[in-house]
């Protein structure tokens, strides 16, 4: 069997890298994310000015909780979504990529290499590795998520439902929660609005932003650069003729910069507005 090979010149070919699925679901996962943390420090800050004037532009204390429930509840059903989807890939398809390989997001040996080799590389003390589907940093990003929407769900869940926990739940339970529920959500806001922004779109080689996650494609240039290994692996088993695509459409592109950039600016106006109530 030939497979068509991507050319090193002339224009680019382009692969789908996220289906129309993932897209989606990250749309809502930033949608919802965003408006917990806009409505929820204004709750943890209440006593600072710019959440009273964050309130203020809501309605009230009222509103603004009342509408993080409402993300909170979007937040849930997205991370339901998607627990749903890993467990179809796994039990109904029999995809046991999902749990280990270079599809899986499951962090492996090869991730402490790459991180070891990274570092060496910043320092100019070895060569670049050669990163595969889902990079270390990425997976970091990934499960930080993850075990962020258990710790924050449980404890807010708590805190939503008083009366039916503490049927069976001591007292003190809910001091706990109310107290893991707001450092917690700052460590997922700091982390998010710095770390993730940083690797996905702030980086020098991605600087200003990278729309893969709203287009869903790759050129064949950009995944040889970035990730030589998958790029290696799609060329010996055809997989660019398997995910061939067309390049995105330039409405796509700038609806992708607009919510990307939108999304960034609002992020890095809360962090600047959560270390000025606490540096201050």
């Amino acid at each position: 069997m030939t497979h068509q090979t991507p050319s090193a010149h002339g224009e680019p070919r382009y692969v789908r890298r996220f289906d129309a699925f993932d897209r989606t679901l990250h749309g809502f996962l930033m949608l919802s994310f965003l408006g917990l943390a806009a409505t929820g420090l204004p709750l943890i800050f209440s006593d600072e000015p710019w959440a009273r004037a964050m309130v203020a532009v809501l309605g009230s204390f009222e509103v603004a909780g009342w509408l993080h429930r409402v993300c909170a509840s979007l937040l849930i059903v997205v991370f339901a979504v998607h627990l749903g989807r890993l467990t179809r890939r796994v039990v109904v398809r029999k995809d046991y990529g999902v749990l280990w390989g270079p599809s899986s997001m499951v962090p492996q040996p090869r991730d402490v290499t790459d991180l070891l080799g990274h570092m060496q590389w910043f320092i100019g003390r070895g060569p670049r590795p050669r990163f595969d589907r889902y990079t270390y940093w990425e997976k970091f990003d990934y499960w930080a998520v993850f075990w962020g929407m258990g710790i924050i769900g449980a404890s807010g869940l708590f805190l939503w439902f008083p009366l039916f926990f503490s049927r069976f739940l001591p007292g003190w339970i809910f001091n706990v929660a109310l107290l893991i529920h707001g450092e917690e959500a700052l460590l997922a806001v700091g982390f998010i609005f710095t770390m993730h922004f940083f690797n996905g779109h702030l980086r020098p080689e991605k600087f200003p932003m990278d729309r893969v996650i709203f287009t869903g494609r790759v050129s064949d240039r950009e995944l040889e650069d970035e990730r030589p290994d998958e790029y290696d692996r799609m060329m010996r088993t055809g997989g660019f003729d398997r995910l061939r695509t067309d390049a995105p459409a330039d409405w796509l592109l700038r609806l992708g910069t607009a919510i990307g950039t939108t999304a960034v600016t609002i992020g890095l106006l809360l962090v600047g507005l959560i270390l000025y109530a606490v540096l201050r």
